[in-house]
Protein backbone atom coordinates (compact mmCIF):
# COMPACT_ATOMS: atom_id res chain seq x y z
CA UNK A 1 0.00 0.00 0.00
CA UNK A 2 1.22 3.20 -0.57
CA UNK A 3 1.99 5.58 1.71
CA UNK A 4 -0.11 8.68 2.22
CA UNK A 5 1.06 12.40 1.56
CA UNK A 6 3.07 14.00 4.53
CA UNK A 7 0.66 16.51 6.30
CA UNK A 8 3.51 18.80 7.52
CA UNK A 9 4.88 19.07 4.11
CA UNK A 10 1.24 19.52 2.27
CA UNK A 11 0.71 22.52 4.98
CA UNK A 12 4.06 24.03 4.46
CA UNK A 13 3.32 24.09 0.33
CA UNK A 14 -0.06 25.74 1.13
CA UNK A 15 1.23 27.99 3.53
CA UNK A 16 4.12 29.18 1.10
CA UNK A 17 1.34 29.53 -2.24
CA UNK A 18 -0.72 31.71 0.16
CA UNK A 19 2.27 33.96 1.39
CA UNK A 20 3.15 34.27 -2.69
CA UNK A 21 -0.02 35.68 -3.29
CA UNK A 22 0.06 37.91 0.08
CA UNK A 23 3.38 39.49 -1.08
CA UNK A 24 1.75 39.90 -4.70
CA UNK A 25 -1.61 40.88 -4.02
CA UNK A 26 -1.14 43.11 -0.93
CA UNK A 27 2.65 43.62 0.30
CA UNK A 28 3.51 44.44 -3.36
CA UNK A 29 0.94 46.94 -4.20
CA UNK A 30 1.71 48.26 -0.60
CA UNK A 31 5.67 48.88 -1.08
CA UNK A 32 4.87 50.37 -5.02
CA UNK A 33 2.72 53.13 -3.28
CA UNK A 34 5.13 53.98 -0.67
CA UNK A 35 7.67 54.31 -2.79
CA UNK A 36 6.09 56.48 -5.24
CA UNK A 37 4.88 58.69 -2.91
CA UNK A 38 8.15 59.97 -3.01
CA UNK A 39 9.50 59.22 -6.16
CA UNK A 40 7.63 60.17 -9.61
CA UNK A 41 5.65 57.05 -10.90
CA UNK A 42 7.81 55.84 -14.32
CA UNK A 43 5.98 55.06 -17.44
CA UNK A 44 2.69 53.37 -17.60
CA UNK A 45 0.82 50.51 -18.96
CA UNK A 46 -1.02 53.30 -21.29
CA UNK A 47 2.06 55.09 -22.38
CA UNK A 48 3.55 51.69 -23.83
CA UNK A 49 0.68 51.30 -25.67
CA UNK A 50 0.51 54.90 -27.19
CA UNK A 51 4.22 54.11 -28.02
CA UNK A 52 3.19 51.12 -30.11
CA UNK A 53 0.81 52.57 -31.82
CA UNK A 54 3.43 55.13 -33.00
CA UNK A 55 1.57 58.48 -31.22
CA UNK A 56 5.48 58.77 -29.28
CA UNK A 57 6.32 60.19 -25.87
CA UNK A 58 6.48 63.51 -24.26
CA UNK A 59 6.33 63.98 -20.85
CA UNK A 60 8.05 66.66 -18.72
CA UNK A 61 7.38 65.65 -14.38
CA UNK A 62 6.72 69.65 -12.92
CA UNK A 63 6.02 69.10 -8.96
CA UNK A 64 2.54 70.51 -8.03
CA UNK A 65 3.98 73.36 -6.38
CA UNK A 66 5.64 74.96 -9.82
CA UNK A 67 2.15 74.57 -12.01
CA UNK A 68 -0.64 76.81 -12.12
CA UNK A 69 -3.40 76.61 -9.17
CA UNK A 70 -5.48 77.67 -11.88
CA UNK A 71 -5.24 74.58 -13.65
CA UNK A 72 -5.83 72.44 -10.52
CA UNK A 73 -8.50 74.34 -9.73
CA UNK A 74 -9.84 73.75 -13.68
CA UNK A 75 -9.40 70.07 -13.16
CA UNK A 76 -11.57 69.84 -9.91
CA UNK A 77 -14.10 71.57 -11.12
CA UNK A 78 -14.29 69.44 -14.55
CA UNK A 79 -13.39 66.22 -12.64
CA UNK A 80 -14.15 65.72 -9.70
CA UNK A 81 -15.69 68.76 -7.44
CA UNK A 82 -16.07 66.86 -4.48
CA UNK A 83 -12.50 65.57 -4.63
CA UNK A 84 -11.47 67.19 -1.36
CA UNK A 85 -14.59 65.52 0.33
CA UNK A 86 -14.52 62.07 -0.72
CA UNK A 87 -12.09 59.28 -0.03
CA UNK A 88 -11.73 58.07 -3.13
CA UNK A 89 -15.06 57.45 -4.26
CA UNK A 90 -17.98 59.86 -4.88
CA UNK A 91 -21.21 57.04 -5.02
CA UNK A 92 -23.35 60.18 -5.79
CA UNK A 93 -21.44 61.02 -9.09
CA UNK A 94 -21.14 56.98 -9.81
CA UNK A 95 -25.69 57.05 -9.67
CA UNK A 96 -25.42 60.22 -11.92
CA UNK A 97 -23.49 58.94 -14.15
CA UNK A 98 -25.12 55.81 -14.88
CA UNK A 99 -28.48 57.17 -15.09
CA UNK A 100 -26.87 60.08 -17.71
CA UNK A 101 -25.62 56.95 -20.12
CA UNK A 102 -28.97 55.22 -20.03
CA UNK A 103 -30.18 57.79 -21.74
CA UNK A 104 -27.72 59.40 -23.08
CA UNK A 105 -25.19 58.44 -26.28
CA UNK A 106 -22.22 60.76 -25.01
CA UNK A 107 -20.52 58.44 -21.82
CA UNK A 108 -20.17 59.99 -19.06
CA UNK A 109 -17.52 59.11 -15.98
CA UNK A 110 -18.37 58.51 -12.90
CA UNK A 111 -14.72 58.02 -11.14
CA UNK A 112 -12.92 60.51 -8.98
CA UNK A 113 -9.67 61.99 -9.91
CA UNK A 114 -8.40 59.80 -7.31
CA UNK A 115 -9.68 56.66 -8.91
CA UNK A 116 -8.36 58.28 -12.38
CA UNK A 117 -4.83 58.39 -10.84
CA UNK A 118 -4.80 54.56 -9.46
CA UNK A 119 -5.97 53.87 -12.85
CA UNK A 120 -3.44 55.27 -14.71
CA UNK A 121 -0.54 55.32 -12.81
CA UNK A 122 -0.83 51.32 -11.91
CA UNK A 123 -3.41 49.34 -13.96
CA UNK A 124 -4.44 49.12 -17.86
CA UNK A 125 -7.14 50.78 -19.98
CA UNK A 126 -9.87 48.52 -19.25
CA UNK A 127 -14.33 48.26 -18.24
CA UNK A 128 -13.45 44.49 -16.83
CA UNK A 129 -14.55 43.68 -12.63
CA UNK A 130 -11.02 42.16 -12.68
CA UNK A 131 -9.30 46.00 -13.43
CA UNK A 132 -12.52 47.64 -11.22
CA UNK A 133 -11.57 45.88 -8.43
CA UNK A 134 -8.21 46.74 -8.42
CA UNK A 135 -9.03 49.80 -9.03
CA UNK A 136 -10.92 50.23 -5.93
CA UNK A 137 -7.90 48.80 -3.99
CA UNK A 138 -5.20 50.78 -5.14
CA UNK A 139 -7.64 54.07 -4.88
CA UNK A 140 -7.77 53.72 -1.40
CA UNK A 141 -4.00 52.67 -0.83
CA UNK A 142 -3.22 55.84 -2.33
CA UNK A 143 -5.87 58.28 -0.58
CA UNK A 144 -4.11 56.23 2.87
CA UNK A 145 -0.43 56.83 1.42
CA UNK A 146 -0.64 59.90 -0.05
CA UNK A 147 -2.99 62.21 0.31
CA UNK A 148 -5.13 64.86 -1.88
CA UNK A 149 -2.23 67.27 -3.06
CA UNK A 150 0.03 63.77 -3.78
CA UNK A 151 -2.58 61.92 -5.59
CA UNK A 152 -2.96 65.63 -7.59
CA UNK A 153 0.51 65.86 -8.41
CA UNK A 154 0.72 62.51 -9.65
CA UNK A 155 -2.73 63.29 -11.78
CA UNK A 156 -1.51 66.51 -13.34
CA UNK A 157 1.96 64.85 -14.34
CA UNK A 158 0.68 61.41 -15.77
CA UNK A 159 -2.93 62.19 -17.59
CA UNK A 160 -3.41 61.71 -20.78
CA UNK A 161 -3.16 65.25 -22.75
CA UNK A 162 -3.35 64.61 -26.32
CA UNK A 163 -1.73 61.83 -28.66
CA UNK A 164 2.01 60.78 -26.59
CA UNK A 165 1.29 64.07 -24.52
CA UNK A 166 1.37 63.08 -20.58
CA UNK A 167 1.20 65.92 -17.93
CA UNK A 168 0.32 69.44 -17.38
CA UNK A 169 4.07 70.57 -18.17
CA UNK A 170 4.07 68.94 -21.73
CA UNK A 171 0.48 69.62 -22.27
CA UNK A 172 0.97 73.49 -21.19
CA UNK A 173 4.04 73.46 -23.67
CA UNK A 174 2.79 71.91 -27.05
CA UNK A 175 -0.80 73.60 -26.66
CA UNK A 176 0.11 77.13 -25.63
CA UNK A 177 4.30 77.29 -25.59
CA UNK A 178 4.26 78.39 -21.68
CA UNK A 179 5.25 76.19 -18.87
CA UNK A 180 2.51 74.33 -16.28
CA UNK A 181 3.29 77.53 -14.02
CA UNK A 182 2.43 80.03 -16.50
CA UNK A 183 -1.41 79.02 -17.85
CA UNK A 184 -4.01 81.66 -17.47
CA UNK A 185 -7.14 80.60 -16.26
CA UNK A 186 -8.63 80.29 -20.19
CA UNK A 187 -5.66 77.95 -21.24
CA UNK A 188 -6.29 75.75 -17.52
CA UNK A 189 -9.62 75.84 -18.29
CA UNK A 190 -9.29 74.27 -22.31
CA UNK A 191 -7.08 71.93 -20.70
CA UNK A 192 -9.21 70.30 -18.16
CA UNK A 193 -12.09 70.18 -21.10
CA UNK A 194 -10.66 68.29 -23.39
CA UNK A 195 -9.34 65.41 -20.39
CA UNK A 196 -12.68 63.14 -21.50
CA UNK A 197 -11.22 62.48 -24.87
CA UNK A 198 -7.62 64.13 -25.07
CA UNK A 199 -7.17 61.80 -28.54
CA UNK A 200 -10.07 63.81 -30.06
CA UNK A 201 -10.47 67.17 -28.79
CA UNK A 202 -7.99 70.03 -29.09
CA UNK A 203 -7.10 72.44 -26.58
CA UNK A 204 -5.19 74.94 -28.66
CA UNK A 205 -7.53 75.11 -31.30
CA UNK A 206 -11.29 74.18 -29.95
CA UNK A 207 -14.04 73.37 -31.37
CA UNK A 208 -17.70 74.81 -30.35
CA UNK A 209 -18.17 71.99 -28.16
CA UNK A 210 -14.71 71.91 -26.39
CA UNK A 211 -15.64 75.88 -26.06
CA UNK A 212 -18.77 76.08 -24.79
CA UNK A 213 -17.50 73.34 -21.60
CA UNK A 214 -14.31 75.72 -21.22
CA UNK A 215 -16.33 78.34 -20.30
CA UNK A 216 -18.08 76.49 -18.32
CA UNK A 217 -15.22 74.66 -16.63
CA UNK A 218 -13.66 78.24 -15.77
CA UNK A 219 -16.79 79.69 -14.51
CA UNK A 220 -17.08 76.62 -12.24
CA UNK A 221 -13.15 77.06 -11.27
CA UNK A 222 -14.06 80.66 -9.97
CA UNK A 223 -16.33 79.19 -7.54
CA UNK A 224 -14.01 76.41 -6.60
CA UNK A 225 -11.72 79.26 -5.49
CA UNK A 226 -14.17 81.09 -3.76
CA UNK A 227 -15.22 78.41 -1.80
CA UNK A 228 -12.36 76.86 -1.67
CA UNK A 229 -12.81 73.40 -2.73
CA UNK A 230 -9.30 72.67 -3.87
CA UNK A 231 -7.50 73.61 -0.44
CA UNK A 232 -6.71 70.61 0.32
CA UNK A 233 -3.90 70.55 -2.27
CA UNK A 234 -3.84 74.38 -2.55
CA UNK A 235 -4.24 75.20 0.97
Amino acid sequence: MAKSSNPSLVGRIVRFIFALVAIFLIIGPILVVSIYRFVPPPITYLMVERMFEGRGFDRQWRPIKQISPVLTRSVIAAEDAKFCEHHGFDFDAMQKAMEHNEDSKRIRGGSTISQQTAKNVFLWPDRSYVRKGLEAYFTLLIEGLWGKQRIMEVYLNSVEWGPGVYGAESASLKNFGVGADKLSPAQAARLAAILPSPLKWKAAAPGPYVKRRSGKIGAAAGTVRQRGMADCVLG
